[in-house]
């Protein structure tokens, strides 16, 4: 008879050994009131702070800075578009090399270096004078820097002339789709079919001098893309022009007339003068109902349309003028023609429409 004090038998130290054990293993799942696994982190329901013993999510983070998250993927978005050019620039230029048998710099000699040429003292000449205001310095010290503007000017047309041809000798299709938002109003004065495949919208500022800059380059692409082309004006009164907001009141009142865009014209070609007995003459003076004109400025009759205007740009990520939206791609400042005129180009381009330009 083993004694009191010796030690329990193997087997019975086994299996009380496998009891605790398997009791620890399942104490975690299975103990009461165990807690839940903390959200994972970055999750939405992350907690990132306390106040007061109450919980701030990561939902709730990003909900308050939903517009400038957004900012942020519009532009990752719009780098790997622009990114995307160069690098299918680089794919075509190779292909192209390769059935010619030539290295790419061969190729690229042969279609852009020779074919640009040099400069001439005349050309140099007619440049200088078309734009003598702005230099403001004798021509003598300025003939070098206008040689290689205008040399990199034509290297650059003939560069883009190349790849047009390029894109369809080797049949390129772009699919990733570059930064779209929505900003049309059908409200809003525009020109151009409602059907056409490109619409601008512009949102701008009476009295903002860069807005008056950029009309020519939007009055040449209506001139060129014709019926294939809309254009579309809303409301960005700045704070820093005190008589935007009453101008842009004005141009409404008269689009109600539907002579929105001629006063828009006199608006712009007379900017120093927007006061709004200034904008009643100006209403007079292209055939408006004087009576029914200031009636509607005075009252304020479109003040919470241009709020709404200014509502919808700024969600959009418009903070100056001009701003133009060519399909919903943001575009900024007083650009030239020929910058707005590629953007037109991608968009017909992408929806395979070959147009003949009137331009």
């Amino acid at each position: 008879m083993p004694s009191p004090l010796a030690p329990p038998s193997a087997p019975r130290s086994l299996a009380a050994a496998l009891v605790l054990l398997l009791c620890g293993l399942a104490l975690p799942a299975c103990a009461a009131g165990a807690e839940s696994p903390a959200p994972a982190k970055g999750s939405s329901a992350e907690v990132v702070a306390e106040v007061a013993g109450k919980p701030i999510t990561m939902a709730d983070l990003e909900a308050a800075l939903a517009p400038q998250l957004q900012q942020i993927d519009r532009q990752r978005r719009q780098i790997l578009v622009d990114g995307l050019e160069g690098v299918v620039e680089e794919k075509l230029f190779e292909a192209e090399a390769a059935a010619r048998g030539v290295s790419v710099a061969e190729l690229f000699r042969a279609e852009i270096e020779a074919k640009a040429g040099d400069v001439s003292d005349a050309d140099a000449q007619a440049f200088y004078e078309a734009n003598r205001a702005r230099i403001n310095r004798p021509i003598e010290q300025m003939v070098p820097q206008i040689k290689n503007y205008l040399a990199g000017q034509k290297r650059a047309g003939l560069r883009d002339e190349l790849m047009a041809s390029l894109r369809s000798k080797h049949s390129t299709r772009l699919l990733l789709e570059p930064v779209r938002v929505e900003v049309a109003d059908a409200s809003a004065p525009a020109k151009g079919p409602a059907s056409a495949p490109v619409t601008i919208v512009e949102f701008s500022d009476f009295q903002c001098p860069f807005c008056s800059r950029v009309n020519p380059a939007i009055q040449q692409a209506i001139a060129t893309y014709g019926e294939h082309l809309r254009v579309q004006f809303r409301q960005f009164p700045l704070n820093i022009h005190p008589q935007a907001q009453k101008a842009a009141e004005a141009s409404l009142c008269a689009h109600d007339q539907g002579k929105f865009w001629q006063l828009h014209d006199v608006m712009f070609a007379d900017q120093r003068n927007l006061a709004v007995e200034q904008l009643k003459e100006k209403a007079a003076g292209i055939g408006l109902d004087a009576a029914s004109f200031a009636s509607c400025l005075d009252d304020g009759k479109h003040a919470a349309k241009v709020a709404e205007d200014l509502a919808d740009g700024s969600a959009a990520g418009v903070s100056g003028t001009p701003v133009m939206f060519v399909n919903g791609r943001f575009l900024s400042g007083a650009v030239p023609f020929e910058q707005l005129a590629k953007l037109i180009d991608d968009e017909l381009a992408r929806k395979g429409i070959d147009v003949k330009k009137s331009g």
